[in-house]
């Protein structure tokens, strides 16, 4: 979470992450399936939030295995552990509150650190952030970070979604005047940069078409507002008139009402080795 932050926005935060759930977690369970964590392994979730993902990677790891989750926010681990206690986790899953720039471990403490939408998707120099994920991760472990990609939200109006991608709230985390090896899709570099070896990448899509689920309408229209908030200030008169039109549920023609509805959107994983 990221410093400053206020407790209405936490209070939002946590309202979003459980209604977008539905919508998310399909595609986070299929990049965790991919890493292949070793049964038994004891990881490192940083920037858990309200650790919705520290169920998903318990997992694979089972019984013997272990994952901490660890975030800067109390507020949050507050929610995270009701959640792992009602799913009856609490042995096989902790939480510790900290910072990932600075995390409160010792060397090799771990077998694999993950992080989704946080390290190196946080409007914060990710070198430095990854060589902190990897310097907790014994010889031999992963390291692996996640981060939203990319989406196509508004089928068949092309240009009012790639104006909508094009403002401040469309382009967050990043903003104008950064640094283009800073932006999550050039993480090859940073893993390469951290010392980190085999670098890879790959993509994860998720879709949803009509008829829809009312868990998933629920979850688009959440990803709506976290997509595009506030964004009437830059866009023509038009093309908020459009927006209005196909975005608010209230509208005679809000987009997911539509019988033919179908988006999709991409999760990308970067990952490495540790060196021995």
């Amino acid at each position: 979470m990221p410093r400053g932050w206020t407790v209405p926005d936490i209070d939002y935060f946590v309202q979003m992450a459980h209604v977008s759930n539905p919508l998310r977690e399909p595609v986070l369970r299929s990049a965790i399936q991919a890493l292949q964590l070793p049964s038994g392994s004891r990881g490192l979730d940083a920037g858990c939030g309200i650790g919705l993902q520290a169920l998903l990677l318990a997992e694979p790891v089972g019984p013997a295995g272990h994952v901490t989750g660890l975030d800067l926010s109390p507020e949050f681990l507050v929610f995270a552990r009701d959640i792992v206690q009602k799913a009856g986790l609490s042995e096989r899953i902790s939480f510790r509150e900290g910072d990932v720039s600075k995390l409160p471990f010792d060397d090799d403490t771990f077998d694999w650190a993950w992080s989704a939408d946080c390290v190196g998707y946080a409007p914060i120099e990710p070198l430095p952030l990854v060589k902190e994920l990897a310097r907790v991760v014994k010889p031999g472990g992963s390291v692996a970070i996640l981060a939203w990609s990319s989406e196509e939200l508004l089928p068949g109006h092309p240009l009012l979604e790639a104006r909508l991608n094009a403002t401040s709230s469309g382009i967050a985390p990043f903003v104008k005047g950064r640094k283009p090896k800073s932006h999550f899709l050039r993480a090859l570099g940073w893993f390469r940069d951290a010392g980190l070896g085999e670098p890879a990448a790959r993509t994860f899509a998720g879709d949803a078409h009509a008829p829809l689920t009312d868990d998933l309408r629920s979850a688009l229209i959440a990803l709506f507002q976290m997509r595009w908030p506030g964004v009437e200030s830059e866009l023509t008169q038009g093309d908020w008139a459009e927006y209005q039109r196909l975005c608010l549920p209230e509208s005679p023609d809000f987009i997911l009402d539509h019988p033919d509805y179908y988006a999709f959107f991409t999760y990308s994983m970067f990952h490495g080795k540790v060196a021995e």
